[in-house]
């Protein structure tokens, strides 16, 4: 059996263009009761569409700005408008959302990925940085097979049966909480919790296939008090 720290490291390089020095920083990531994640934040429908601006060369919105695909050879670096807002060195898109209140709820079609990550992070993030390895974002993560929570470089397996064609996204910012949901059920499969003090954006990392994104929408009535 590979030891945990190989198994970090194949996490690590998934979809890494150049090599870098990632920091070693932890912050806590724990599965916790359900009941943990109502806390008295304020319910918000979040509408958003994918920020172009933002998207690495490798990345292509369509469909009207809710979804992304990965095109492996992608476009010239030189041939993509230069803008500091453009991630540099990986595959990763925000969405145009702003979140500094409120509890939120939004979900992405998964099922044309086998690598990806989905989550949220600082709306100021590094573009140098990839999301899950640096300490402003929040991600969780799907690569080999195994669903991940990753945040600050530090990965945590999550016990997950199967890939569902969809997955759903609950941030509640007041509690520091962000749930990744089974919308079929539904129900929290995991969730992680930090301390949320600066504007988030969703974030996505891709390195092949195609993610949809489904924004404007309630929270799943089985999910609420």
């Amino acid at each position: 059996m590979a030891s945990s720290r190989n198994v970090a490291r194949v996490y690590l390089l998934v979809g890494r263009t150049v090599t870098r020095t990632l920091s070693t920083q932890h912050r806590q990531t724990t599965n916790l009761p359900a009941r943990r994640l109502f806390a008295t934040s304020t319910k918000n429908s979040l509408q958003f569409r994918l920020d172009e601006r933002t998207a690495h060369s490798s990345l292509d919105i369509f469909k009207k700005d809710t979804g992304v695909i990965y095109r492996m050879l992608g476009l010239d670096p030189s041939h993509v408008q230069t803008n500091p807002e453009r991630f540099r060195d990986w595959a990763v898109v925000f969405g145009d959302g702003k979140i500094s209140s409120g509890r939120h709820y939004w979900e992405v079609t998964v099922k044309k990925s086998q690598e990806f990550r989905v989550g949220v992070a600082e709306e100021l993030m590094s573009r140098d940085d990839c999301v899950g390895t640096s300490s402003s974002s929040w991600v969780f993560g799907y690569a080999q097979r195994k669903w991940f929570t990753m945040t600050n470089n530090k990965i945590v397996p999550v016990s997950l049966v199967g890939k569902p064609d969809r997955v759903g996204i609950l941030l509640d910012f007041e509690a520091g909480l962000l749930g990744l949901v089974d919308p079929e059920r539904p129900r929290i499969i995991h969730a992680m919790s930090s301390q949320f003090k600066t504007p988030l954006c969703p974030a996505f990392g891709l390195w092949d296939g195609e993610l949809i994104t489904h924004s404007g929408m309630d929270e799943p009535q089985g999910l609420k008090r």
